[in-house]
């Protein structure tokens, strides 16, 4: 069956948690189309140089090779990609309508794990400067500022990866971080602390990315003393959180106060045959393990409700739903 006809499962998202449902929901035998988007290749993942909490890789693996190996084995299982996104949702007679950039697609199920995009600052000169100096991608930018000074502002996971993986092309990199202590995993954080090439400084924000055609350095504040200092950088890279990708939810149902899907423990949203998994979801632990285990849990939750004649949906209301 083709786009055109419709699918049993349509997913929209191309992460960790989507190539997985995908999987999933063509292995049960359903007939299972996947909404790409933004996520060719993998999304945000693919720019990780090393993950190290994945399952079955004891040295680690990179995001572009991760992500490549899960979509072949999603096509391989007898998913049908398609390169556009979702741009809305239409209940339509007990199942579903997508609309994409290339048209509508009818679905009688539908995961959506769109997952997330990394938040910003939100101050002068990062938009000006974004791809001038202001990056989000260690591994793709690291390597334009050999020898040179860098800053990474944020403190969770993804900052103290990114922090390391500059420490193999850049000569220094500031760590600037709001809060008094590093939130990331204790292996991360305490690589970070002890690596010779990191400066770590804590209740530090970042006011002002500073330079003219390429970043010179940045305008900080010690959130403590008040006192405010320029430092000299040739990139800002920045890790400051995850916004969930749920634009196109938020007329359908209410989020919660985090703009995430509140979900039961089976990935089923209120809404009959809608499901949310992997960033997108309430108490999401944001992680691409866990993106699996949703992916996988929607999808045979999709696929249950697939084979229920009466297509019962006894679902509970989900908490973290804002009023």
């Amino acid at each position: 069956m083709t786009s055109e006809d419709g699918f049993e499962v349509l997913i929209a998202g191309g992460g960790v948690a989507g190539l997985t449902a995908g999987l999933f929901a063509a292995r049960a035998g359903r007939r299972t189309g996947l909404l790409l988007g933004d996520d060719i290749g993998g999304g945000h993942l693919l720019s990780v140089g090393r993950i190290e909490d994945f399952p079955g890789f004891p040295e680690g693996v990179a995001g572009f090779d991760l992500c490549p190996m899960l979509q072949e084995q999603a096509q391989d299982a007898g998913v049908e990609f398609v390169t556009s996104g979702l741009n809305a949702l239409t209940p339509s007679d007990g199942a579903w309508t997508a609309t994409t950039g290339d048209g509508e697609i009818r679905a009688g199920a539908v995961v959506v794990a769109t997952g997330s995009a990394l938040r910003e600052l939100g101050v002068p000169g990062e938009a000006a400067l974004r791809g001038h100096g202001v990056s989000d991608c260690a591994t793709c930018d690291g390597p334009l500022h050999r020898g040179n000074t860098v800053a990474v502002v944020g403190g969770g996971d993804s900052a103290l990866l990114e922090a390391l993986e500059l420490t193999n092309h850049v000569g220094k990199v500031l760590l600037l971080h709001r809060g008094e202590s590093l939130g990331g995993q204790h292996t991360y954080a305490k690589r970070v602390l002890e690596h010779a090439s990191i400066e770590v400084r804590h209740s530090t924000v970042v006011e002002e990315i500073l330079g003219d055609t390429v970043v010179s350095g940045v305008r900080v504040k010690d959130t403590g003393t008040g006192e405010t200092a320029e430092e000299k950088v040739t990139g800002v890279f920045v890790y400051v959180g995850l916004r969930p990708r749920t634009d196109v939810l938020r007329d359908l149902l209410a989020l919660d106060d985090d703009g995430r899907v509140p979900t039961d423990v089976a990935m089923r949203t209120v809404l009959p045959g809608l499901f949310a998994a992997g960033d997108i979801r309430t108490e999401s632990a944001a992680q691409a393990v866990t993106a699996a285990g949703d992916g996988a849990t929607a999808a045979l939750a999709a696929h249950r409700y697939l084979a229920d004649p009466g297509r019962t949906w006894p679902v509970p209301q989900p908490r973290g739903a804002s009023a």
